[in-house]
């Protein structure tokens, strides 16, 4: 089936607006007293010395550890797993990396691999050797009598590091969210065991079935324990640590409040409309972060208060999400780009695991930006285009970089935190945006 989308001109003979009524912009960004751990290396050797399991005397020379290493763009993560299999290389340890990634990379052993070597996770760069396999074995059930899966590359190691980081999730509330326990359950459990742990999530609720099949794993696996790194705003890492296998479903309450003391959000709470230039896997799990959206549409979660946004555009889709597009059911406007860039096949997959095929809708598509920001004009129910609340932002992984329109501009101004340059008319070449205004 081929879709032919409307062109830009059709398109905007539908409103009577056009780019002249466009109000002015200002190019604008938040200023942020952040921390940061000076050496991620260093820290994930560091954090391999917390876990009492490498000793030295609880496993014996030689032995086998499975490290786990995720789809999400975390960007010292590399560096930590590097300081981690350097540091149990040197106890007489012989470290491997795992994908855990439930059913991401399209589901197969090499779409996996592909993805980890788009985030910077290579052998070359940890030092060791990574195995990518979707095999699983039943391992347990959970409170709901339903199959608790295991890779069956932690299986036959000796012991189990997990590593993530901790962040509030795109998909709910809870006591824990997403870290190392969601790890262990999703990542580990490959497709399989993500679309076990989704569909029994709609069932019930989703922390409550992370902490009980995490429990399911701690008894079954050799799970020994994990690596937990807490990013900043400026997506560094603020914090690591090793935390013990039995330890984690009461840690990491603690470091999701770290966490969420160090969340980027927008420094503006009211808009019309948000330009969101990259979504993708390696931005967020749902290509775009709820979090910062304000909006979850997930079944049986409760829609969050702030921020209110009105329509979302979101203009491309990175090149590391393999053109899986989970998440773009979010916006409400989409470029054509993205649209041509989706790989259905993948997207869907990781859809019918995550449990929620609202996310994989394709929104309203444009051929261009300038027929995204007349039609907005259209469609937030906003009588004048001079008063337009607009943001654009690089990525949901960085809210603090923005170009905003005259409206959100006056109102940014009044904060200390943020600095505005001057309001200019919206350039198009082509009637597109250009690159980088940032």
């Amino acid at each position: 089936m081929n879709l032919e989308f409307p062109d830009g001109e059709r398109l905007r003979a539908a409103t009577d607006r056009s780019v002249a009524d466009l109000p002015a912009f200002a190019v604008a960004h938040r200023e942020r007293e952040v921390e940061s751990v000076a050496d991620p290396g260093a820290a994930g050797r560091d954090a391999v010395g917390d876990i009492a399991a490498f000793d030295g005397e609880t496993l014996p020379e030689g032995a086998s550890v499975a490290v786990t290493a995720g789809s999400r763009g975390i960007r010292d993560m590399p560096a930590v797993l590097a300081g981690a299999v350097a540091e149990l290389q040197s106890r007489g340890y012989e470290p491997f990396v795992i994908p855990a990634m439930g059913s991401h990379g399209g589901a197969t052993a090499e779409g996996q691999r592909e993805t980890l070597e788009a985030l910077g996770t290579t052998e070359k760069a940890v030092g060791c050797e990574i195995r990518s396999s979707m095999a699983v074995e039943r391992v347990g059930t959970d409170a709901l009598d339903r199959p608790v899966y295991a890779a069956e590359d932690a299986l036959g190691a000796d012991a189990v590091l997990l590593a993530n980081r901790v962040k509030p999730h795109t998909d709910f509330r809870g006591a824990v969210e997403s870290g190392l326990a969601k790890m262990a359950v999703i990542g580990l459990g490959k497709h399989r065991g993500a679309a076990s742990l989704h569909d029994a999530a709609i069932a019930t609720d989703f922390a409550t079935v992370i902490r009980d099949r995490f429990a399911v794993l701690r008894r079954e696996t050799p799970i020994v324990g994990g690596i937990a790194l807490v990013e900043n705003a400026a997506d560094r890492a603020v914090h690591v640590e090793g935390v013990d296998a039995d330890a984690v479903l009461d840690r990491e309450p603690e470091l999701l409040d770290l966490a969420r003391e160090h969340l980027p959000e927008l420094p503006v709470a009211d808009l019309d409309l948000l330009v969101v230039d990259e979504t993708g896997k390696d931005r967020s799990g749902t290509g775009m972060d709820t979090n910062v959206l304000g909006r979850y549409d997930f079944h049986g979660e409760a829609e969050p208060d702030s921020p209110r946004i009105t329509r979302v555009y979101a203009r491309s889709l990175t090149d590391p999400s393999h053109g899986n597009a989970l998440g773009m059911g979010l916006a409400d406007l989409v470029h054509r780009d993205l649209a041509a860039a989706v790989d259905f096949g993948d997207t869907y997959v990781n859809t019918v695991t995550s449990g929620e095929p609202r996310r994989a809708k394709l929104p309203f598509v444009v051929p261009d930006d300038a027929t995204a920001l007349v039609l907005a004009c259209a469609t937030t129910g906003i009588a004048d285009p001079a008063e337009l609340r607009v943001a654009r932002i690089p990525s949901t992984m960085d809210p603090d970089s923005l170009v905003v329109s005259a409206a959100v501009a006056a109102d940014l101004r009044e904060r200390g935190d943020v600095t505005v340059g001057p309001l200019e008319p919206l350039e198009f070449e082509g009637g597109e945006l250009p690159p980088d205004p940032y």
